[in-house]
């Protein structure tokens, strides 16, 4: 008995000691041992699934930016059995080598045979990636046309970004890389269309390649939404197309900006930016319209204007002094355009001709006692409003203060007439469109919504900024004013019989290296142009801001920015046909032509329509003869053999075809007009039969 129990005691002692030893080494591996496990020594892992980026979308659904998919084509070259990869390795290599035009039939078959021996099941085939349609073509090469299981083929898709219409609005709508640096849309509404991606366990094969595991789970990757924009691409088109003809008339010009907005919700149908680039073309390369802060001269004469009327001050009758157009004021003299001045004009002519004098005049009259009162009249214009827009990059605007340091006696006269403030173009049209909306500032937006699958899951949409910038009176005082510039002042050349335009000009030097001109004396300048179309009742208001190098030259807004405007408002009235009176067709009764279609739809409208028919036959299939006065059977052709589709339309051509067992790919709208193999042509199962649609019909 006590040698039974010493044994136990033995076995028990032992275990204890290896439970320890094997605590000890659990504790040691995870806490001290430094095990360097390398990728050769992982045979399976788990992989992303990439999800497609969703669209960013124009305001009618058009893709701006979207995910196009491309493929990588491999083989799994032990699938083919010998008879089948034998038989066809030299008709596979040559539609290769035809294909990818990258290296010999010859070098194809050697690459192919060899990774046949060595095992390999995802040998990479070609060298790029390739489309959809290019994809469909390689999958009827010989071996791959037997699908993935007895041919091999493997396609990966790989998504790229595409802008179906080139650079237009590139800027806004913008681009995100790898490492997450991006601009525009893109960049701020990543979250929502980057999507989730979805995983994969993937295996180490012989020669390295990672393929996944068939029989594990998958999870299958979210794809992100779509962005549905304001912008319209017809006057986006016409923003950037103005812009472009202005800027090459002149080689003086850095760069310009154009913006679009809608005058009731603050919409942006269009944003234009062009910055000229190292070799001297112009592209969209920095967003002036939402980044870039300036004193925006004259233009700003309008928030004048308000303040004094507002105040009570003036009216537009009310007189001033503009004398010869020079006027000494502390260290600086205000200077007009026109060569000996204005004399006593009116407030309103004054803001017609863009007096400098007269507005620096008036400022210092009526506020040069209480300056703090005309900067706290301009405030609440809300003209300096942050508006934490869509997009990123947005500038502030600056609106000095009396008290500041940078305050002097010179600063109220040089505010009055669009310097000491500092302002993007998106905050002085944004001021203008409220003025157009009879007082009703609106935040000027570039994003609609979201979508997922067509279904809209967050609406944003037209905020107000503030109830109203000034009084109902003052707002019919500067419409009047605003008009003014366009009949009798420096926009003169707006005016036009077809529809009223009413904005303002702006000329501005800008400063650059703390002062206004070099030693030579040159100046660059910014030439503007603000307003809203038609006058009566304002739909669209929009800013045209061009800017200059250095120069001995003037460019003035009237001259320079004014016509751009002018070409982006006409463009927009010719496609606005509630503008104009329609034109009133003359009334007749008329009765859809019946051509070709399937019998027994042809016959069941019949007796509901006026038809000069003398005959209708009871085939399945039924067309016009040449007489045009019976409706016959089509002639039957074989199977194999493809039919007359032209006349049909779509709905009838698709079913007789695809019942068939050809496969349609179709161009244009209305009814077949032609069809490529010809009728009676033979075709073999799957074949392509290409058709071309039109509104008009084939006389037979």
């Amino acid at each position: 008995m006590n040698t039974f129990i010493k044994r136990v005691y033995i076995v028990y002692v032992l275990l204890i000691i290896l439970t320890i030893r094997i605590m000890w080494r659990i504790i040691f591996l995870q806490y001290f041992a430094d095990i360097k496990i390398s990728d050769t020594d992982i045979s399976f892992r788990q992989e992303e699934i990439e999800a497609t980026r969703g669209s960013v979308l124009a305001m009618d659904g058009r893709p701006l930016s979207a995910s196009v998919p491309y493929f990588q084509i491999r083989m799994d070259c032990v699938v083919p059995i010998d008879t089948l990869f034998n038989n066809n390795i030299d008709a596979l290599s040559r539609e290769l080598s035809l294909f990818y035009k990258d290296k010999g039939a010859a070098e194809y078959k050697r690459e192919l045979v060899t990774a046949r021996k060595e095992g390999k099941r995802y040998k990479t085939v070609g060298s790029r990636l390739v489309d959809y349609s290019e994809m469909l073509q390689i999958r009827k090469f010989p071996i791959f046309k037997e699908g993935v299981n007895r041919g091999g083929i493997i396609t990966e898709q790989r998504n790229r970004r595409n802008n179906p219409y080139g650079r237009l609005a590139y800027r806004t709508i913008g681009f995100l890389n790898n490492e997450g640096v991006g601009v525009g849309i893109e960049k701020s509404y990543d979250y929502y269309l980057k999507g989730i991606p979805g995983r994969q366990t993937v295996q180490r094969m012989l020669g390295g390649e990672w393929v996944p595991v068939i029989g594990e789970e998958i999870i299958l990757p979210n794809d992100g939404m779509d962005v549905q924009t304001t912008l319209s691409i017809e006057i986006q088109e016409a923003a950037e197309n103005a812009l472009r003809e202005q800027l090459s008339k002149s080689d003086v010009f850095e760069g310009a900006t154009v913006i679009v907005m809608e005058v009731k919700t603050g919409a942006i149908r269009a944003i234009a930016n062009m910055k000229k680039g190292e070799g001297g073309t112009f592209d969209e390369s920095y967003n002036y319209a939402v980044a870039h802060a300036t004193e925006p001269g004259s233009t700003f004469k309008l928030a004048t204007l308000v303040a004094l009327l507002e105040d009570g001050f003036v009216t537009l009758d009310t007189r001033v002094d503009a004398g010869n157009g020079k006027w000494a004021y502390s260290t600086t003299n205000f200077t007009d355009v026109r060569a000996g001045g204005y004399g006593n004009i009116s407030v309103l002519e004054a803001f017609e001709k863009s007096s400098n004098v007269a507005f620096a005049k008036l400022a210092v009259e009526h506020y040069a006692n209480n300056e703090k009162s005309y900067v706290n009249r301009i405030m609440n214009m809300k003209i300096n409003e942050r508006f934490n827009l869509d997009l990123p990059g947005e500038a502030r605007a600056a609106i000095y203060m009396p008290g500041d340091p940078m305050w002097s006696r010179l600063s109220l006269p040089m505010m009055s007439i669009g310097y000491f403030s500092l302002l993007t173009p998106l905050h002085t049209l944004t001021f203008y469109n409220a003025i157009a909306n009879n007082g009703k500032m609106m935040k000027p937006y570039f994003v609609e919504n979201l979508q997922k699958n067509g279904v809209i899951v967050k609406e944003f949409g037209p905020q107000e900024v503030s109830g109203s910038v000034c009084s109902k009176k003052t707002i019919e005082q500067v419409h009047r004013a605003l008009r003014g510039v366009v009949e009798h002042g420096t926009a003169k050349p707006l005016d036009n019989p077809n529809y009223k335009i009413s904005g303002k000009t702006g000329t501005a030097q800008i400063a650059f290296d703390g002062r206004y001109k070099d030693a030579y004396g040159n100046k660059k300048h910014q030439a503007s142009f603000a307003g809203f179309f038609p006058s009566d009742n304002p739909e669209y208001s929009a800013i045209v801001v061009l800017y200059t190098n250095k120069t001995s030259g003037n460019f003035y807004g009237g001259a320079w920015a004014a016509p751009v405007f002018k070409l982006v408002a006409d463009k927009i009235y010719s496609t606005s046909p509630h503008w104009t009176e329609p034109i009133k067709a003359e009334e007749r009764e008329e009765y859809p032509e019946v051509l070709a279609g399937a019998g027994s739809s042809v016959r069941a409208v019949l007796p509901r329509l006026k038809t000069s028919f003398r005959s209708v036959a009871q085939g399945e299939w039924l067309r016009r003869d040449s007489t045009g006065k019976a409706l016959v059977s089509y002639e039957a052709v074989p199977n194999d053999s493809v039919p007359d589709v032209t006349n049909m339309g779509l709905k009838d051509a698709l079913y007789l075809l695809e019942n068939r067992g050809f496969r349609v790919q179709f161009k244009g709208k209305g009814r077949v007009t032609l069809q490529n193999p010809a009728p009676g042509a033979y075709l073999p199962l799957n074949g392509v039969i290409d058709l071309q649609l039109s509104e008009f019909y084939v006389v037979k």
